[in-house]
């Protein structure tokens, strides 16, 4: 019996979710399409620049032309076989109801209101509904009786699924954690059971005191022992990163994720973990989204690029600075990493300004990846040439952008998508490390 269709609906859709995501037009099914006339003027305002948002404005702008052709978008314009249609709105007669006169004039999120409730003035017939990503906008709408919902497109459900740290087995024989500690590796035969995923992190114990830790290896099968190893003078504090390090320096495993609270030591494994490896890689570069105060452009700050930048690199800095306190002046290793600055072998940066490079032989680290998009972590996997092992480290609990939440952030989007892939890795990293005044705030505050 053939699928019965739902009714077909009329999707308004607002700025932030076309800076979101430049192919959300295209994601809407059946149903159609509108984008008020203020979207395009705020697009507008975003198509300069070197941003993640600056590049979506783009390319929905060269989509919205394309379709346009010489007849314009003031009609409906078809998107596409078994999609919708899309138009440009233009119209603000909204009947009864003036979101401009109960929220105020002069404000392009009650243009938007209007257009919306415009829409749904003209097609009484099919039910209008606004998608935005900003929540105030969503209550609004909600306010004036129009229906309003998030952008969907790219959200994780199962959060707590993501979330998962590592599993303890228990029950194991005696005999077992004994031949794994002596051999190193043995065949998984059942012990792991379903819950077995490749490169997943678990602790073996036989009921009492004896335990092991250990790592899945799918391809052929096996667990394999991990040992609390040191990391260019970082030595693991507890098993959460003790498998953070042994994934990092897997040369098999070219993509790995890190998500934990603050202080749990995430990019300071990463970092040091890179920095034992730095034979094997021509560069180790560092980076992170650059998340202005007040979500104020970083231009008003004084100094050139690299004195703008500075301030929101310092966490970065802090990491490879206790790395360095590890050894003494002079010392073999201190001079290493002295002599990979000077040469450039180890960089700090924005993440801005990596874009558009391709990266090959490469340790790749970026920090606070929560508060990139999935389409910005995919744009940054796909970067990644031969050679090149790839980090994201971050908090999904701690987003710092307006339009994401723990849901919809590209970390969360990297660790539901890859779990379980052969190539990736994802711990988490629970326990806090940084000191008993960072654990008390983590856990009370």
């Amino acid at each position: 019996m053939a699928k019965k269709k739902s009714a077909k609906k009329i999707f308004v859709l607002d700025t932030s979710v076309l800076l979101f995501d430049h192919q959300s037009i295209n994601n809407f099914e059946e149903h159609d399409v509108v984008i008020p006339i203020t979207v395009l003027e705020e697009l507008d305002n975003f198509k300069i620049g070197n941003d993640t948002k600056n590049f979506q404005a783009r390319e929905i702008i060269r989509a919205l032309d394309k379709l346009s052709g010489a007849a314009g978008l003031n009609n409906w314009v078809k998107l596409g076989k078994g999609k919708g249609s899309l138009k440009v709105s233009m119209s603000s007669q909204i009947g009864d109801t003036d979101a401009e006169a109960i929220y105020g004039r002069g404000k392009n999120d009650h243009k938007i209101l209007n257009a919306a409730l415009s829409v749904k003035n003209e097609e009484k017939a099919k039910e209008v509904i606004l998608v935005t990503k900003d929540i105030n906008l969503r209550l609004k709408a909600k306010g004036m009786g129009l229906r309003s919902e998030d952008y969907e497109t790219g959200k994780v459900k199962d959060v707590e699924h993501v979330s998962e740290g590592f599993p303890t087995i228990e029950g194991i024989d005696s005999k077992i954690i004994s031949e794994l500690y002596k051999k190193g590796r043995i065949e998984e035969s059942g012990l792991i059971g379903d819950r077995k995923i490749a490169n997943g992190y678990y602790i073996l114990k036989n009921g009492s005191s004896e335990s092991v830790l250990s790592r899945y290896n799918a391809k052929e099968d096996l667990i394999e022992k991990v040992e609390k190893e040191y990391v260019y003078g970082v030595k693991p504090r507890n098993a959460e990163q003790a498998f953070a390090a042994n994934a990092l320096t897997n040369p098999r495993i070219k993509l790995v994720a890190l998500q934990g609270v603050a202080g749990t030591g995430k990019t300071l494994l990463a970092l040091a973990s890179a920095l034992e490896q730095r034979n094997h890689y021509n560069q180790i570069i560092l980076a992170r989204p650059i998340i202005p105060l007040s979500n104020r452009d970083i231009g008003f700050l004084p100094g050139d690029a690299e004195d703008k930048i500075s301030p929101y690199m310092q966490p970065l800095w802090d990491n490879l600075k206790f790395i360095k306190s590890q050894f003494k002046p002079g010392e073999r290793k201190a001079k290493a990493l002295e002599d990979m600055e000077e040469a450039g072998e180890l960089s700090i940066t924005a993440l801005a300004f990596i874009r558009g490079r391709s990266l090959s032989n490469v340790m790749f680290i970026i920090d606070e990846a929560q508060n990139l998009s999935p389409h910005e972590v995919k744009t940054i996997i796909t970067r990644a040439g031969e050679g090149t092992k790839v980090v994201f480290t971050g908090d999904i609990n701690q987003i710092d952008t307006p339009y994401m939440d723990e849901e919809s952030n590209g970390l969360t989007y990297l660790i539901d998508r890859l779990k379980g892939h052969d190539l990736f890795a994802h711990i988490k990293l629970e326990k806090g490390e940084r000191s008993e005044l960072a654990n008390l705030a983590n856990e009370l505050l």
